[in-house]
């Protein structure tokens, strides 16, 4: 016999404007890094190894998280 569980939840309005803070960051991010490595191999074709991190520096909106 499976059991299953769901759960909802009532974020406040801060903690709403966070979430969607994170998740768009966190798309922002995925887009650029995903750029970043495909214009590296149309360059050259070698693979570029890039860490969130080196992100923070050049968008300092990243840092607020």
């Amino acid at each position: 016999m499976n059991k299953a569980f769901k759960f909802r939840i009532y974020p406040t309005q801060t903690q709403q404007t966070l979430i969607h803070m994170t998740l768009g960051h966190n798309r922002f991010l995925w887009n650029k890094m995903l750029e970043d490595k495909q214009k590296q191999y149309e360059l050259d074709k070698t693979m570029l190894y890039n860490r969130p991190a080196q992100y923070k520096d050049t968008y300092p909106f990243l840092k607020v998280i």
